[in-house]
């Protein structure tokens, strides 16, 4: 038995594994479309990604959390489903057969018809037009991680905490102010009606100067008009108009010099760095300190519980805001989710400097650990995917007869089909040289065109039978009972060849070709000899 022959039969081995093979791609990429087995693997995995344990994924709140996620107008904007009456019509079909393995999951129940959540009306109702039929087969890190923090509210709990501590350094000031101005008043109470006057004009002034400016920059601060480092500045710049009124003015007076230099000294230990000042009253909290006050209980949170006290002050309505808002987290969130943010927002600040730059970075972990959990989660899907392409492998091996035992006698046999197989897989690698990884469409035409002109060596056809199991209905028995078992197992071989894909079978066909190819002796030669 010669190279070229034994290369022959390999070439026709090979070329009808790719033609089936691309047959079982088309049927289980039909498959995956009928039942969005994508889409359902990522809501799936990223269920296991929250509750960190694939035991707590089909907890409540785990499922009602990722059906917010879901629902969140970023993720919205990535899925997008057909519209109109022509266009539904068909995806409806699409939508009932997706549902069924949901509804005859144990979970279908929990799930409310959908793997992919549903949305309520403002009565809390669930309508059919308000269950999701389909959603995104992959979603980007970044868009992931920015909706994960505002679905939780990182961004308006750092904003709140940051309000009601600068409303509470606001109040501070001005009981501090007020206090100096006092001490003034009473100490020249009664002595002296020039200063005693001074003492109630300039206490006045403070109404109408720093009171009320102060007040205005704490709104401006809270309608998101101006940064904490501006609001702080403007802050500054009343207390030095105030300080100039009071210098203007100011009689010869010994308290009344005594009280204008405390003023001086508030202002310059407040004010002169104020970056200095935001770090040292925490005015501006840091990720970590943020994510740890979810944890109702943990000595974070205590603390700042005992940061507003006064209840008539309106640091503490800000912070019964901030408060309420905890408590509803806390009662929605996975312990998994509390746990994981905290370990990702302590390393987001050791790298931070700044509680903006924390939630960047805080955005950068959550991103690079859901790609590291999509990462893993791809490997998942592409081993189950492997084992559905075995099963269709298997059913096409038998409803195609494809026992693989057959087809090399066949081709061994019958040098009119191996020739014929031969030349139109070299001339399919050949129209295909530009495209190694093998353009599947253009396969799948090409392949086509092949299969009307040649007869393959598969099929439930009397000729095969006979070949395959001595098959004759004149006999008594029918068929040989070895070969059928000699058939099943080249069924079983031809099932893991049609499994291993279509660009397997490409890429080998043509190796295999090249070097059938390099061992013909090119035909000029030959013609040289000749003339010889």
């Amino acid at each position: 038995m010669s190279l070229p022959f034994i290369l022959d039969i390999t070439i026709g081995l090979i070329f009808i594994y790719l033609i089936l093979s691309l047959l079982a791609s088309e049927i289980q990429e039909l498959i995956t479309t009928v039942l969005q087995w994508r889409a359902v693997h990522l809501k799936k995995s990223i269920e296991v990604l929250i509750a960190g344990d694939v035991t707590k994924s089909e907890d409540d709140s785990v499922i009602n959390l990722v059906n917010d996620l879901y629902n969140h107008p970023l993720l919205k904007s990535v899925n997008q489903e057909a519209k109109g009456f022509l266009t539904t019509l068909p995806r409806k079909l699409v939508w009932f057969l997706s549902s069924l393995p949901v509804r005859f999951s144990l979970s279908g129940e929990k799930r409310t018809k959908s793997i992919f959540g549903y949305t309520q009306d403002e009565k809390g109702n669930i309508n059919d037009d308000q269950i999701k039929h389909s959603a995104p087969s992959y979603i980007p890190g970044e868009t992931f991680a920015t909706t994960l923090l505002d679905t939780l509210g990182i961004p308006i709990l750092v904003q709140k905490l940051t309000e009601s501590r600068f409303i509470n350094f606001k109040d501070e000031q001005l009981h501090e102010i007020q206090s100096i101005l006092l001490k003034f008043h009473n100490q020249v109470n009664n002595i002296d009606d020039h200063v005693t006057k001074f003492s109630v004009e300039i206490h006045q002034e403070f109404t109408v100067i720093i009171e009320q400016s102060f007040a205005k920059i704490v709104e401006d601060f809270q309608n998101n008009k101006t940064d904490l480092v501006t609001s702080m500045s403007r802050m500054a710049q009343s207390l030095d108009r105030y300080i100039e009124v009071f210098q203007s003015d100011i009689p010869e007076d010994e308290f009344a010099i005594k009280t204008l230099q405390r003023l001086r000294f508030c202002r310059q230990d407040l004010f002169d760095n104020i970056e200095q000042t935001i770090s040292l009253k925490g005015l501006r909290p840091n990720i970590n300190e943020v994510v740890q006050l979810i944890n109702i209980g943990s000595d974070v949170h205590q603390g700042f519980v005992n940061e507003f006290q006064d209840q008539n002050s309106e640091a503490y309505k800000t912070f019964q805001y901030f408060s309420e808002k905890l408590q509803d987290f806390r009662q929605k969130l996975p312990q998994s989710v509390v746990t994981n943010m905290a370990m990702l927002a302590k390393r987001a600040q050791t790298k931070a400097k700044t509680t903006e730059e924390g939630i960047y970075i805080l955005q950068r972990e959550i991103e690079n650990t859901f790609d590291k959990s999509m990462d893993r989660a791809a490997g998942v899907y592409r081993r189950n995917a492997k084992g559905v392409a075995l099963l269709i492998g298997f059913g096409i091996a038998i409803i195609a007869n494809a026992d693989a035992f057959h087809i090399a006698s066949r081709l061994s046999k019958d040098s009119s089909v191996r020739i014929a197989i031969v030349n139109n897989a070299g001339q399919i690698v050949q129209q295909n040289t530009n495209n190694p990884s093998g353009d599947l469409e253009l396969l799948k035409k090409q392949t086509e065109q092949v299969l009307a002109d040649v007869a393959l060596p598969i099929g439930w056809t009397t000729i095969n039978l006979e070949q395959q199991i001595d098959w004759n209905l004149g006999k008594k028995n029918h068929f040989s009972f070895w070969k059928s078992l000699t058939m099943i197992f080249g069924w079983f071989v031809s099932g893991i060849a049609i499994s291993m894909g279509a660009p397997f079978w490409f890429d080998l066909l043509g190796k295999v070709v090249n070097v059938r190819n390099a061992g013909k002796p090119p035909a000029s030669s030959s013609k040289d000899q000749d003339g010889k």
